[in-house]
């Protein structure tokens, strides 16, 4: 598992990712956990976490959970559609994204993104499309 969080940690250097401050800190099979600081650069105008550095989160973690349980020597794993539900609002602080596959076929990954605070209350959920394709 540790081989696979620095993996996923080089690979996201000067992406996005990075650039939110977006960590991964377990990847188990199916599971895949990151946290994201709520902070100047995951804000939008009026001091709260912004949705789409929520949706960044969720489409990080899935996937960087199909990229390593796929060839991807061969094939490339990237994100077709997501969609989020942001129920609860946050100020600072962190946030965990937790992913769990609920499809994995040969071409597309289906996966479910629970965003949570410190206290494990729900701020956003998504769904996140993954398609495997063959290396560019």
């Amino acid at each position: 598992m540790e081989d696979r969080i620095k993996s996923a940690a080089a690979m996201g250097k000067n992406t996005l990712g990075e650039t939110l401050g977006i960590e991964i800190t377990k990847i188990d099979g199916d599971y895949v956990e990151g946290t994201m600081p709520v902070d100047h650069r995951t804000h939008q105008p009026y001091g709260l976490l912004h949705g789409g550095a929520s949706a960044a989160l969720a489409e990080t973690l899935g996937s960087v959970g199909s990229h390593v349980s796929i060839d991807s020597t061969k094939y490339a794993s990237v994100g077709i559609e997501i969609n989020g539900n942001h129920v609860r609002g946050k100020k600072d602080g962190v946030v965990t994204g937790k992913a769990r596959r609920v499809h994995k076929g040969g071409k597309l990954h289906v996966w479910n993104i629970d965003i949570v605070d410190e206290e494990d209350k729900l701020i956003c959920t998504s769904r996140l499309t993954v398609m495997i394709i063959p290396k560019p």
